[in-house]
């Protein structure tokens, strides 16, 4: 069955040495699978082994994970001794040619770009990769199932819209009969006639879009990523409803089609947000 692209998903596990570790996804809609990871500096060489264990998971959708490791012993601090020696001696530079007093302090010296940094532990990142990858898929599945019972509820409004849309087509077939009997009975030539025909004619329309909305009620009903294809059959029942109202002959009928039509832009607004 169909499934959302809204979701969330949190897993937390306490660790030692490495502390308290939490994993947090967000996911909204998005055409393609776009994923966003703030991870803690020292564990940025992670990024690709989180991003495969999430494109395993999912094809669509904007997906934020943030991972948090509080009391982490996995970086250490590292001062970047020749930089400063640098910044010391330029420092000092502009305070002898410009006859400056003061005097630098620690806290200043600290802030300078590039003198403090983290350094990665490799020892550490192979330690906490077996931890986060059981927390990840936890936070993943709590995701997954979110995104499954909202796809439940976009699956039920889906298949309703697609019934009154099928009943909605029923009224026009009935209608456009009788309206095409009703109209060449007033018409006195076969050219006439021929010709209000050829304008008015809308048997393929209706054909097609009952095809059209008889696929998309069985794709619905599918499993997978199958929110573009799904989109792809609104744009064609859209254009049938557009060529239907272009050649109605009928006023009742017109009346039709503006529903129909509507229908069909609430249903493209929902399929915004399908896998």
């Amino acid at each position: 069955m169909i499934k959302s692209m809204t979701g969330f998903g949190r897993s937390e596990v306490q660790v030692k040495p490495f502390g308290k570790i939490l994993v947090e996804l967000r996911s909204s809609n998005h055409k393609f699978l776009d994923i966003v990871l703030h991870l803690p500096e020292g564990l940025l060489s992670l990024e690709d082994k989180v991003k495969k264990e999430i494109e395993r998971r999912f094809k669509r959708g904007r997906i934020t994970c943030v991972l948090t490791i509080n009391g982490s012993h996995a970086n250490s601090v590292v001062i970047n001794k020749g930089l400063l020696k640098n910044y010391l001696a330029a420092l000092r530079d502009i305070k002898e040619t410009f006859r400056l007093k003061s005097d630098l302090s620690l806290d200043a010296l600290i802030q300078l770009p590039g003198v403090l940094g983290l350094e990665e532990s490799a020892v550490g990142k192979e330690k906490v990769w077996p931890h986060l990858r059981v927390l990840l898929n936890a936070a993943l599945d709590d995701m997954a199932e979110m995104r499954r019972k909202e796809g439940a509820v976009l699956y039920r409004h889906l298949k309703n819209r697609a019934k009154v849309l099928v009943a909605d087509l029923e009224r026009i077939k009935k209608r456009f009969r009788k309206a095409i009997k009703e109209r060449l009975l007033r018409l006195t030539s076969d050219e006439e006639r021929s010709c209000f025909l050829k304008d008015s004619d809308i048997t393929e329309e209706l054909e097609r879009l009952a095809f059209h909305i008889s696929n998309f009620k069985n794709k619905i009903a599918q499993n997978g990523s199958i929110g573009k294809e799904l989109d792809f059959i609104s744009q064609e029942m859209q254009r049938e409803a557009n060529t239907m109202g272009a050649k109605s002959c009928d006023k009742l009928i017109s009346q039709t089609v503006v529903q129909i039509k509507s229908q069909i832009e609430k249903i493209r607004e929902q399929l915004q947000n399908i896998e």
